[in-house]
């Protein structure tokens, strides 16, 4: 395994997003949020409690339960038709108490609480903890709970996970290793995203025998207090939470976007569209799409003036023309 990537001193949005977005790969910003109250207020879960506390806004949310024999990998069943952890629903502060309180009783359940936007749930919060890398609109959220082992997943948008307390591993494998992670279902998830069964699996599990052409790929990276990670979309990554009690603060963005459609919603569709013709009808649609979406050889319409390129031309003049026939095509229109 090969370690991420390091980068400090990025303190402007641009130099951000030109040296550490831009180029697509996993990059760790060391000491980037170590000046927040919140890291400051991590010396023991007892007082990280109380700093916490001063937002509480008291709202009940779900938390997962496991028992001592899970060892905090929340994960499926044997069937992969259940899973091995409870859902609970409880308010914050309250989940906070029992996660404080179980921390010296190893017989006592684990309990994860995930996701949850701080405007919500700790209203001030991110006053007093900002993150001036990014545009105003992106909210953070929130994730505590006991040591954990969070199954390798995707997110389909930008993600900047600031650690606050305690100390994660990272294990990430790059999107085009995709066909030999052996992908759970889509659609009956832990927390939304499907999970790598082969990450997850022991070493020597035959039913995942291509997993063992790429487990040497992977990039880790161990963040402590006041460290971040920039994830870039579509990066494989099981999240370790190491310490006994944890708090993370995560971004998610897009940050290319050029409107409200997303790339996984055109992947969806395609797969109703194509992914069941002749393969030979799929190897043509895939030589369309290179051509004109995925383009490595440049602008389809390069070999003919600019005001000829109809549809074809600068994305933000055209993109609610495309749109606008998009729609008019699903809703049955030739």
């Amino acid at each position: 395994m090969t370690q991420v990537a390091e980068i400090t001193g990025i303190v402007r949005p641009e130099d951000f997003l030109r040296d550490v977005v831009l180029p697509c790969r996993p990059v760790v910003l060391r000491g980037l949020v170590s000046d927040w109250p919140a890291v400051k207020a991590s010396s023991s879960p007892s007082v990280f409690r109380h700093y916490i506390g001063r937002f509480d806004a008291g709202l009940e949310m779900e938390a997962f339960i496991g028992e001592p024999r899970i060892a905090g990998k929340y994960y499926y069943a044997d069937d992969l038709e259940g899973f091995n952890f409870e859902r609970r629903a409880m308010r914050l502060g309250a989940a906070l108490d029992k996660m404080i309180a179980g921390l010296d009783r190893p017989d006592t359940p684990s309990l994860y609480a995930g996701s949850l936007p701080v405007r919500d749930y700790l209203p001030g919060f991110a006053g007093e903890n900002p993150m001036p890398l990014l545009p105003a609109p992106v909210e953070p959220r929130i994730w505590l709970g006991h040591a954990s082992n969070v199954s390798t997943h995707y997110d389909t948008v930008d993600n900047l996970a600031c650690v606050v307390m305690g100390c994660r591993r990272f294990t990430l494998y790059a999107p085009e290793l995709i066909g030999n992670l052996y992908v759970g279902p889509i659609d009956n998830t832990m927390a939304g995203q499907p999970v790598s069964l082969a990450a997850s699996a022991p070493p020597d599990d035959a039913k995942y025998a291509r997993f063992a052409n790429v487990r040497d790929q992977a990039l880790v990276a161990e963040l402590e207090a006041g460290d971040a990670l920039y994830l870039p979309k579509l990066w494989w990554h099981r999240v370790e939470a190491l310490s006994p009690f944890n708090a993370l603060v995560n971004y998610w963005w897009d940050a290319f976007s050029t409107g409200p459609d997303a790339p996984y919603t055109s992947m969806l569709l395609a797969m109703i569209a194509i992914s069941e013709r002749p393969l030979p009808e799929r190897k043509a649609w895939k030589a369309w799409f290179d051509h004109y979406v995925f383009r490595e050889l440049g602008h389809p319409l390069a070999h003919l003036p600019e005001r000829q390129h109809g549809l074809l031309g600068p994305l933000k003049d055209n993109y609610g023309k495309i749109r606008a026939r998009v729609m008019y095509l699903l809703r049955g229109g030739a």
